[in-house]
This record gives C-alpha cells, sequence and structure tokens, in this order.
C-alpha cells in the first residue's frame, strides 16, 4: 500500500459519519486514559501522551475535548483498567491480519474478534503467525494542500530529526521513521507548523495480496467491516492491496 493509497484511507475515514467518528474518538479516549495511567496527565512529561494528542487534533478532536479526557483519566488512574491484547490471523487467499484491542473485558473482545474472521471466512492464528510480515514504522502523511513548504525543505527537516524515509506521492508526502523517533520527528514538524494528516506509529506490510474473486473481497471486507464497528478494536492492519 502506497502512501498515496494510506492517505486515501485516511481522508476517506474523516469523512465518514457521525457515527465513525465516534467510534474514532472512543479509540483515542481510551489511548488518552492509557497515556496518562502510564506516565501522568502532563503532556510536557508525558511523550506518548503529546502523541496521542497530536493523533486526536489531526482527527479533528475538539481540545476541550480531548483536556477533559485527560482531566477525567488523571481523576481516575486507579480505575483505568484496560488491557491491550493483539489477535493475528488470515482472511481469504492467506490475507493477513493484525487486530490491536484496548479492552475492559478480554472475553467479550476474543470472542468478538474471533466471529468476524469466522463470518468473513478468516481464521485467528497464534501469536507472531503473521507479525514477522511486517514491520513496526513511526507513519507521517502530510496533505499537500494544507502544506506549502517545498518539499526538499520539508525532507530536510524529516531527516535532520531522525526519520527514515521521505517519499511523495500525488497528493501527499509520507514519513518514516524508527518506533523509538517517531516522536522526535513528530515533534520537530509540529514545530515547524506543518500539518499532518496523521502521525501514528503503524504496522506496514513488507508483501501485499491482491484478490480478485468477488467472493474473497467480499468476505474481506466484511472482517474488516465487522472489527471496525467494535469499540474495543483499535487498530487493524492487513496486507491487501486494495
Amino acid at each position: 500500500m502506497s502512501g498515496h493509497s494510506k492517505f486515501s484511507n485516511i481522508k476517506h475515514k474523516k469523512e465518514k459519519n457521525d457515527a465513525a467518528k465516534g467510534k474514532i474518538f472512543t479509540i483515542i479516549g481510551r489511548e488518552i486514559a492509557i497515556a496518562v495511567k502510564e506516565g501522568g496527565p502532563d503532556p510536557d512529561n508525558n511523550s506518548k501522551l503529546r502523541d496521542v494528542i497530536a493523533k486526536a487534533k489531526s482527527n479533528n478532536m475538539p481540545n476541550d475535548t480531548i483536556e477533559r479526557g485527560i482531566k477525567k483519566a488523571a481523576g481516575d488512574v486507579g480505575n483505568v483498567n484496560y488491557e491491550r491484547n493483539v489477535y493475528e490471523g488470515y482472511g481469504p487467499s492467506g490475507v493477513a491480519i493484525i487486530v490491536q484491542t484496548l479492552t475492559d473485558n478480554k472475553n467479550r473482545t476474543a470472542a468478538n474478534v474471533r466471529s468476524a474472521f469466522s463470518k468473513g471466512g478468516g481464521s485467528i492464528g497464534t501469536s507472531g503467525c503473521v507479525s514477522f510480515m511486517f514491520d513496526e514504522k513511526g507513519q507521517i502523511l502530510i496533505d499537500k494542500e494544507e502544506c506549502d513548504m517545498d518539499p526538499d525543505d520539508l525532507m530536510m527537516i524529516a531527516l535532520d530529526a531522525g526519520a527514515d524515509d521521505f517519499t511523495e506521492d500525488e497528493d501527499s508526502y509520507e514519513v518514516l521513521t524508527a518506533p523509538d523517533d517517531f516522536a522526535a520527528v513528530r515533534e520537530a514538524l509540529e514545530k515547524e507548523g506543518i500539518p499532518m494528516a496523521s502521525a501514528e506509529i503503524t504496522m506496514i506490510p513488507q508483501n501485499y495480496v491482491k484478490l480478485t474473486d468477488e467472493t474473497d473481497i467480499n468476505n474481506l471486507n466484511r472482517i474488516l467491516d465487522l472489527l471496525d464497528e467494535d469499540d474495543d478494536v483499535q487498530n487493524v492492519y492487513h496486507n491487501w492491496e486494495e
């Protein structure tokens, strides 16, 4: 999946209806709660919280909603009991799928994830069965329409801050980093006033699978739609070349 394809998906998600936007806000709210629990409510002293706040802003979450989430989490640290779990499996024609969840009920989440795979003709595998096909990277996407900086200058800012790679697509720029360098690169771009359409740690496939059978495509979309509708699911990564 090129940066252009990923960027198009992000734009599509941001243009979705209010229900989808509510799901995104729920995901980010839980990430705020975990970040506050692990590192405290002060973004200046909590890089993970800074990263989540940046993600929230790139998804158009209002500042007062972000601040309320931080205050609520700070006053409720002892009761934040979300647990991270990762599920790996296969969709139709061997498409690799990774599902990251954040839940207060592991049994419920496990049942829902298994059900999503089953209804789309997929199957859950063992831990590590597909993650080796992906590289964990920091990924920052910048909308060309929102950024009037010269591409060479933008690239130098990113590379000087520690980015591994900078690529230009038809309507966006993509910056890739090692996970440990992500925060520093994101903050360097933010300091320069560069608007980011997306900034997150993600899993990037090493290779992609093409689907030509309509039934396989419909089944895979069913799996992805069911996972997308589940509030416990934070992120879904796959190697389907859409």
